[in-house]
């Protein structure tokens, strides 16, 4: 099987955000996906160019055009919110994104009625109608396909990093599952979801869609739902590691370190370095960690076995894509990873909510939509 990469204008970039939909006086969550896509439809259109719809009922989604900085990645983001608000206030609706809802159950959430959902339920079944989870994606570009793969596998050194920083789904129908990111673990149940394998040459990747097919696993290359991902109709790497978001400041923030290390290893490429990876099982163990710990985390660095706390390590990067931000205009964007690992990733602040309003998980949701308003807190 050929697939065919478009390439990109090297490290563009787009972001996908997924958010909740709940009910303002419950915090419980609400199906009224079809209500506010019905809104926002411009006249003469069959639905938004950039609000979409999801899996669930619960859920809608914004995605940027394709953008050359992370400031126009925000300025996208924050026009879709402004929009989604203001059809959402007189509904009694708040929105919010995390990893998952804090206490809402998952079996009484209605699925959005179109075909490819209905076959992932009927072919996943239990696991499928478990998918009450969020999350974020950045798109960057590449210029040419023999890029793809070495940037994949060179991304997954930071997979800990990128996960650490994002985990938001501490809490599972009402309960605190140890977890920072629970939806880590939740996601890759799914066939095909989960790490990527690490393919040498694109022919690998071709032979491996082309079994997918053959075998009846997928009918479409969109059903490949790795953490990262090639996306060769929009010439992109997709990094899809990321829990739900609860604020602008944080998606651009995940969103500008994805672009840096992306153009790091664009520009390494063109002057023919050969980019480091890591054992597939190491990859693995520091997907578990970073989920399990958080910021907490001691993640193994290279293929010795080498280990570090992944804040430090985050920090000694930061610096090193300093040089990079400033190319690429968003400095500001990446310094704001420092102000999340001040404030803490949402799983932290969740639960400093829980502990501080005895244990209560409406507390929590409440928190997440005045984030959304609001914006990460201050240090």
């Amino acid at each position: 099987m050929h697939i065919e990469f478009s390439p990109s204008r090297r490290s563009t970039v787009g972001a996908e955000w997924e958010l909740a939909l709940v009910d303002r006086r419950t915090g419980e969550l609400a199906s009224v996906a079809e209500r506010i896509l019905e809104q926002v439809r411009p006249d003469g259109q069959d639905e938004h160019p950039k609000i979409k719809q999801e899996l669930l009922l619960n859920t809608v989604e914004i995605i940027t055009g394709i953008c050359d900085t992370i400031g126009e990645v925000k300025a996208d983001l924050a026009d879709s919110l402004e929009l989604v608000h203001k059809v959402c206030d007189p509904l009694g609706v708040e929105f919010f994104s995390a990893g998952s809802h804090p206490f809402s159950t998952w079996y009484q959430q209605k699925v959005t009625d179109k075909e490819r959902y209905a076959k992932l339920i009927d072919r996943t079944q239990w696991w499928g109608r478990q998918m009450l989870i969020y999350g974020v994606h950045v798109h960057v570009g590449l210029d040419h396909r023999d890029k793809v793969l070495p940037v994949l596998d060179a991304l997954l050194n930071y997979f800990p990093h990128l996960q650490a920083l994002s985990a938001s789904s501490p809490y599972w129908g009402g309960e605190d599952t140890g977890y920072a990111s629970n939806r880590a673990l939740m996601f890759q149940q799914l066939p095909t979801a989960g790490l990527p394998f690490q393919f040498r040459k694109w022919t690998e990747l071709e032979n491996y869609v082309d079994d997918m097919f053959v075998t009846g696993v997928i009918d479409h290359f969109s059903e490949i739902r790795w953490d990262i991902r090639p996306a060769p109709h929009f010439g992109t790497i997709e990094m899809r590691v990321c829990d739900g978001l609860p604020t602008l400041e944080e998606v651009a923030a995940i969103a500008a370190l994805t672009q840096c290390l992306v153009d790091d290893f664009s520009a390494r490429l063109d002057d023919g370095e050969i980019l480091p990876t890591m054992p597939p099982w190491h990859v693995q163990e520091n997907k578990w960690r970073a989920a399990r710990y958080g910021t907490d985390a001691e993640i193994i660095l290279d293929a010795a076995g080498r280990e570090r706390l992944v804040t430090d390590d985050l920090l000694d990067l930061l610096n090193r894509l300093e040089p990079v931000a400033r190319r690429l205009d968003c400095t500001e964007e990446l310094r704001s990873v420092e102000h999340i690992l001040r404030v803490g990733p949402s799983y932290r602040r969740q639960r400093a909510v829980a502990q501080s309003c005895n244990g209560s998980l409406k507390a929590v949701v409440a928190s997440l939509i005045s984030e959304m308003r609001t914006g990460l807190p201050q240090a």
